[in-house]
């Protein structure tokens, strides 16, 4: 007789099984999604989120044992909170269990381990079954079978199990033993935090023809994966940062590359809630388990902005003498705008904004993105889209003079630079020249005048032509 896999092992039982193929204890109230009336889940920032898992459920007086089944495979259960909504005065637990070892053949095996089953074999010849008794030696990296006369490994035919033991569900399952003083249907609510759920944002934004507005739409980007579906949920989204005591690692989650174009800004309405702020979904929705779900947040159109192009210096060259620092800087491409106007004006959670434009063809095509941290109402947004291809900065060192100190202390330098900012387009360009000067700093000399952004950054504003360029110039004196 050949000899087969536990994975193709027909596993048959002699078990009580309820209507919904559940294997449980007789002496069990069993729930299942088919009593639930509502579902509300609540989902933060960082992997976590609330259920709220009302249900119908018919009990008796005194002592129950009620298996609470298709809970979150991932419930932190000492949150678990069960409530009588209809009788809560006399109704108090007594004990709780989570089974989340679910039932497959091989985990079936498992537990019989040192017990016995029934082996069945059908003679290929005259289809005759037969069946002995056979003890499960050892279930790792194979199957060793104990039977009267002789061991053999491997599976030789069918096993048939006596029962399914009682913590292996074949969906996650809360066991609640509780005291519930009156009789027949109560309306119960169970709360609980769980992992698995998370939520994000992700922005698209659409840059005009002439880079001075942009259209931007929010969509909530929630995943589940945390083993249970949550059909018609009452969805909320909380933004902020909650702080948490640390116990176990994030799960891994599956992103999405790119967000839907438009948004019905109506979907989600934002309060305030404590130091967060809450965003909840207008109707209800269903979060299938392993999905990623996308719901449109917000909405806004023709908003103005501000493109900047950004030349950042370092401080270290200001204290030694390097003469050509960098034949070809990069020079970085910035739009900034105020969340205030229609569309905007609201709380925005923290995401990426991806940002397009169209070419002559009409086509969309992708210029740059960057992230945003929660951001209050009448608030900048600044996002650094990459690199200039057509603006081009070299810099070097023209002069360097150690004036005084030695050592560590008191040490004063003064060092000239020339900047020469070249532009490729055909339109002129402004670039912000911005110097992080170190120490305490004056400026000697420059070829056209700075501003003092913060008490260590020199700024300048260069106008560079269309296919020309701009040199700037400037000496400083920095004393450390």
């Amino acid at each position: 007789m050949p000899r087969i896999s536990i994975a193709n092992v027909v596993i048959t039982s002699t078990l009580l099984v309820s209507l919904n193929g559940a294997a449980a204890p007789q002496d069990e109230k069993v729930t299942t999604l088919s009593d639930q009336k509502e579902i509300a889940v609540t989902v933060y920032n960082d992997n976590l989120a609330l259920i709220k898992d009302a249900r119908l459920v018919k009990l008796d007086r005194d002592f129950n044992k009620l298996a609470w089944r298709e809970v979150s495979a991932q419930m932190r259960p000492e949150t678990a909170l069960l409530r009588n909504i209809t009788n809560p005065d006399g109704f108090h637990l007594q004990e709780q269990n989570f089974d989340f070892d679910l039932l497959t053949p091989q985990k079936l095996l498992e537990k019989y381990l040192n017990k016995e089953v029934t082996v069945i074999r059908t003679n290929p010849a005259t289809g005759t079954e037969l069946r002995e008794t056979a003890t499960v030696l050892a279930t790792n990296g194979g199957t060793i079978l104990k039977f009267a006369d002789r061991i053999e490994t491997g599976v030789p035919g069918r096993l048939a199990f006596s029962g399914v033991p009682e913590n292996l569900r074949d969906k996650p399952t809360l066991v609640v033993s509780l005291i519930n003083p009156v009789a027949g249907e109560q309306n119960l609510e169970l709360s609980y935090l769980t992992a698995g759920l998370s939520w994000r944002v992700d922005y698209v934004a659409e840059l005009n023809e002439h880079d001075d507005r942009l259209d931007l739409n929010g969509w909530a980007t929630l995943t589940n994966q945390s083993g249970a579906a949550y059909p018609n949920a009452k969805l909320q989204l909380v933004a902020g940062d909650l702080n948490r005591v640390r116990q176990r690692h994030s799960i891994s989650r599956n992103m999405m590359s790119m967000a839907p174009k438009m948004a019905d800004a109506a979907e989600m309405k934002e309060e305030s809630l404590f130091e967060y702020h809450l965003y909840t979904l207008q109707r209800p929705t269903t979060l299938m388990e392993n999905q990623t779900k996308q719901v449109a947040l917000m909405s806004a159109s023709n908003v103005p902005i501000n493109k900047e192009y950004v030349l950042a210096g370092e401080n270290y060259y200001y204290s030694g003498q390097y003469g050509n620092i960098d034949p070809k800087l990069k020079v970085g491409v910035f739009v900034e705008f105020q969340n205030k106007g229609d569309g905007l004006g609201i709380p925005l959670p923290k995401g990426v904004i991806r940002v397009y434009k169209k070419d002559a063809q009409s086509n969309a095509q992708f210029v740059g993105e960057d992230q945003i941290n929660h951001t209050p109402k009448n608030e900048p947004i600044r996002l650094k889209l990459g690199d200039a291809f057509d603006v081009t900065a070299e810099k070097k060192q023209t002069d360097f003079q150690k004036l005084a100190g030695m050592g560590r202390s008191s040490q004063i330098f003064e060092s000239a630079y020339q900047i020469t900012l070249k532009n490729a387009k055909h339109e002129a360009v402004t670039v912000v020249v911005q110097e992080p000067m170190p120490g305490d700093w004056t400026m000697i000399s420059e070829s056209q005048p700075h501003t003092k952004a913060t008490s260590g950054m020199a700024e300048w504003k260069v106008t560079v032509p269309a296919d020309g360029k701009t040199v700037l110039t400037y000496k400083v004196r920095i004393k450390y």
